[in-house]
């Protein structure tokens, strides 16, 4: 996510989140060990849209015995390209926010340690993609197109439901979306439209977006919170590539969300925590990953972070079954298929928009 939503709930001034985004440790630092051997430190390198309440995190700490650090690592591909760098000398013990857009990638490099939490066949073993059990699911989103439907109602247009619409010349330069090259919303959207119109097929799709005046960024934030009409910026272009959950971030005094996400055009994103080879806190980096699939842990993610729980059973935030309504068929992508076309897939894109 990553995206996401998560920060217009930051951005929303909401004041858990508020608290949760500076949450404890900070986001600086390195590794791991502690200097009085006392409290051991594992250090959680995390993507820049983690968030939890800091009493779940105080209270881990205390069952745990554990001090637990924040390192923040950019998006989820920025988050990848570090963990593989640094895979010889990691930059922390156990990592979480790699997604399935790029889980392929840091379980190819060797990122990830094989481990099976108590934990994981409460519901992430439904996302598993690894039969070593290197990675665990700890929540979903699913990345889809967003409107903004006062923009539409005020023209006296339709409002657009399929990915052909964007393509449709009444909706020319109201699109924005991210680079599927530096964001991972952006990436997921290209691989939703390799999943719509097949291998031979989406180059042509993109042609008719770019015709069609669609605005690229390099990032979610810009994409969602400047260009984009129905949030905080009140940008110009009223159809942008968020989140499913992004319509509960703008939920008005009405009790109503004033944007809506077009659940045809969606697609699913799982992230995922794993124990870092060569980590130097192996059997407490496991329990981080147990707290990350716990209910305790599991119950904080759609309100702070605006995805969902990967955990069965757990309840979501009032209204959230209206507001940000899960899509009923998502398009998703084997984790080898991704592997072996994703840096393909972003060459020939570039090459097609000149990017």
């Amino acid at each position: 996510m990553s995206r996401t939503v998560r920060t217009v709930a930051c951005l929303a001034g909401v004041s858990v989140l508020a608290s949760a985004c500076s949450l404890s440790g900070g986001d600086s630092g390195g590794s791991s060990a502690n200097p009085d051997q006392k409290t051991p430190t594992v250090t959680l390198v995390t993507h820049d849209s983690f968030a939890a309440p800091q009493d779940v995190l105080d209270a881990f700490q205390r069952q745990s015995g554990i001090k637990l650090k924040i390192l923040k690592s950019g998006d989820a591909g920025a988050l990848t390209n570090k963990l593989v760098l640094t895979k010889g000398s990691p930059i922390g013990d156990v990592a979480y926010g790699v997604d399935n857009t790029f889980a392929s990638r840091a379980l190819s490099e060797g990122v990830f340690q094989p481990y099976t939490s108590p934990e994981a066949d409460r519901g992430p073993q439904r996302y598993s993609v690894d039969p070593q059990h290197r990675l665990a699911a700890v929540d979903l989103g699913d990345v889809c197109v967003n409107i903004d439907p006062a923009y539409f109602a005020s023209k006296g247009l339709p409002e657009p439901k399929t990915y052909d619409d964007l393509a449709d010349p009444k909706y020319k330069d109201l699109t924005v979306a991210e680079s599927p090259a530096t964001a991972s919303p952006g990436l997921a959207f290209l691989l939703g439209t390799v999943a719509k119109y097949g291998e031979s097929g989406w180059q042509g799709y993109w042609q008719k977006l770019k015709d069609n005046g669609l605005k690229t960024v390099s990032g979610w934030e810009e994409a969602y919170t400047k260009d984009f009409s129905g949030s905080s910026g009140k940008g110009s272009r009223p159809i942008v590539v968020s989140y499913a959950s992004s319509p509960a971030a703008e939920v008005g005094e009405d009790g109503k969300p004033r944007t809506k996400a077009l659940l045809d055009t969606c697609f699913r994103q799982v992230e995922y925590a794993g124990v870092l080879t060569n980590g130097k806190q192996i059997p407490q980096a496991q329990k981080v990953v147990d707290f990350l699939l716990s209910q305790q842990f599991q119950t904080t993610v759609a309100a702070n972070m605006y995805v969902y729980p990967a955990r069965q059973g757990v309840e979501l935030p009032a209204g959230w079954a209206t507001a940000a309504p899960q899509p009923q068929t998502p398009a998703t992508m084997p984790a080898d298929k991704v592997q072996a076309g994703r840096e393909k897939w972003i060459g020939e894109w570039r090459s097609l928009m000149g990017a």
